[in-house]
């Protein structure tokens, strides 16, 4: 192969295809004087507007193509749109400065974009990408300038760009083979749509990124995080050939994918699907999901310019638990604050937010709101087989609270002669290093327990998750994250009580044996990953996987548990 550059692989796969730049240049702004602000007032305002309706239409497009929780980040760039320290210091600087439109908005933008992405953590890092964002669209149209025209992208092509927002990747054709930046983590929202689209992705590519040109051919593999440009002939086939064989690896695992997923040796592993909005029950169905490891209710707060009322829960919650029939729907309680934000909610500009008053810690805080969630939880109970999870527990105190509210809540729906499920298993997440130190004495209080790797990695190795800077830092295969998993099951084989996985690395069939060795008893994960996942447990015999397991724990880094994971297959 002619050339080899290396990022972060972002969204998994092999695809080859021709480079497509998507350049955004920025219109050049001069600062002039106006004599009539309130002409530029008036342009500002109708740029506001076009950019409502043009971000409303993303939202519409994402929602069908990817589901409400990916298409909930276009709520926060319409808020932007109405935010007194955005477009009302535009509209400021525009009367007490009589300056015109474009130079104001490309000033407040810049700085404001340039004062959240030097603080340190990924949720106000995140929320200056979208103040980038949104400026540039209200900049494009105060211009007049024409943005990218998406419909240059054709089938088959790799999309390479400085950077992709989800207002770009949201407006990818059907058929694009992948995409490639220089900026931008495995957590990125870009990076998120390109996974639910399946469409393999590689970031982070820094200066890189330059060698590659429109027109070359490249190979992109979302697995290492590698490209190669314009490679021979033989490589290109022998990369076209291993796709094939990747994919009549995914029809076999499919069609197979009805079946149990039972080791060599008859050790029953549970599979179950992630899902983040109602639209992802379909597919999760499809994909043969034998429940719901983590229903993430979020989406029903992002997705609202309202608290959402407890009838409105019920419904949501009702449906999916039909949808599953007998098959257990762990339904996770509202988990805000980090990169999660709720404009109507008011919560606290925090320094730390990750480390701060979110998920549980800010529902107990706020029983009022918490109950409408649980009885809206209790009254659906009913209509499937619901267990109920709390999310962050740091303490068998918050437990006993929680648990206590829900009694509480109980009671009072018994008492308006509401029916409630006689028996709902109340599980916790495991997602700070404390807790699974601690399990031993969460799992008296817990009927189950479910690790979320995402933040437990973050949190265990001080890497943040959304930063470019340290993504090298943040794996969760880390033989510290993979002891703290073993703690936990440990604990709760020990109580009598299921542990599972929902966090990203439950999905990633080559580490399949490494966790059952652990002693996981279900693994929870985006739907599309459910069948080779479900390929892969039948392919382990549980004692092997045993010392498997103890072996990786004693490895010096993820790289090394990965290499040696891959080796047993």
């Amino acid at each position: 192969m002619n050339l080899h550059i290396k990022g972060v692989g972002a969204a998994p796969g092999l695809a080859i295809g021709q480079v497509i730049w998507w350049r955004k240049d920025k219109p050049t702004v001069q600062i002039r004087h106006v004599d009539q602000p309130e002409q530029e007032l008036s342009k500002l305002q109708k740029a506001v507007e076009q950019a409502k309706e043009q971000i409303t239409q993303l939202r519409q497009i994402a929602a069908r193509r990817m589901g409400e929780a990916e298409a909930a980040v276009f709520d926060a760039h319409l808020a932007f749109l109405d935010d007194p320290s955005f477009t009302g210091e535009m509209q400021n600087r525009i009367q007490s400065q009589s300056k015109n439109a474009e130079a104001v908005c490309a000033q407040v933008t810049e700085e404001m974009s340039t004062m959240l992405a030097s603080l340190d953590d990924e949720y106000m890092r995140a929320r200056a990408d979208d103040i980038q964002d949104v400026g540039n669209r209200l900049l494009l149209l105060l211009s007049g300038k024409s943005p990218f025209d998406p419909s240059l992208l054709k089938p088959g092509s790799i999309v390479v760009s400085e950077e992709l927002t989800p207002s770009d990747t949201a407006q990818f054709p059907e058929g694009i083979a992948g995409m490639a930046t220089a900026r931008g983590s495995k957590t990125a929202h870009a990076a998120i749509m390109a996974r639910t689209l399946g469409i393999p992705a590689v970031l982070g590519l820094g200066n890189g990124i330059d060698r590659m040109k429109d027109g070359d051919t490249v190979i992109i593999d979302g697995d290492k995080g590698e490209i190669y440009i314009n490679p021979s002939a033989e490589a290109e086939q022998a990369a076209r050939t291993k796709m094939e064989q990747q994919k009549k690896v995914r029809e076999q695992a499919l069609a197979e994918a009805a079946q149990e997923a039972v080791t060599a040796d008859g050790k029953r592993i549970q599979v179950f699907a992630n899902i983040g909005s109602l639209n992802d029950v379909e597919i999760a169905l499809a994909n043969h999901a034998e429940g719901v490891g983590l229903f993430r209710t979020e989406f029903l707060y992002l997705e609202n310019d309202h608290w959402p009322t407890e009838e409105e829960q019920y419904k949501a919650y009702s449906r999916v638990l039909k949808a599953f029939g007998e098959r257990p729907v762990v339904i996770r309680t509202l988990d805000i604050g980090g990169d999660k934000d709720l404009p109507y909610a008011d919560l606290p500009k925090e320094e730390n937010p990750f480390l701060g008053h979110r998920a549980i810690r800010y529902c107990l805080a706020n029983p009022e709101m918490f109950k409408v969630q649980l009885r809206a939880l209790l009254r659906a109970s009913v209509d499937g087989t619901l267990w109920i999870m709390f999310p962050m527990i740091q303490s068998v105190s918050e437990i006993r609270a929680a648990k206590a509210l829900l009694e509480e809540c109980r009671n009072e729906l018994k008492q308006e002669g509401v029916a409630v499920a006689d028996s709902i298993p109340v599980g916790i997440m495991i997602e700070i290093p404390a807790a699974a130190v601690t399990a031993d004495l969460l799992a008296k209080e817990a009927d189950f327990m479910s690790i979320g790797t995402n933040d437990l990695t973050q949190y265990t190795l001080a890497a943040d998750r959304g930063n470019e800077q340290v993504a090298h830092l943040y794996d969760a295969a880390h033989p510290a994250v993979l002891r703290l998993v073993q703690m936990t099951c440990q604990a709760a084989e020990k109580a009598g009580i299921v542990v599972g996985m929902c966090g990203e690395l439950a999905g990633d069939r080559e580490m399949a044996e490494v966790l059952i060795g652990l002693g996981l008893h279900e693994l929870s994960m985006s739907a599309g990953a459910i069948p080779e996942v479900k390929q892969a447990v039948r392919r382990v015999d549980s004692k092997t996987a045993e010392g498997l397991a103890q072996k990786a724990i004693q490895q010096e880094n993820g790289d090394q548990v990965r290499k040696m994971a891959k080796r047993s297959q």
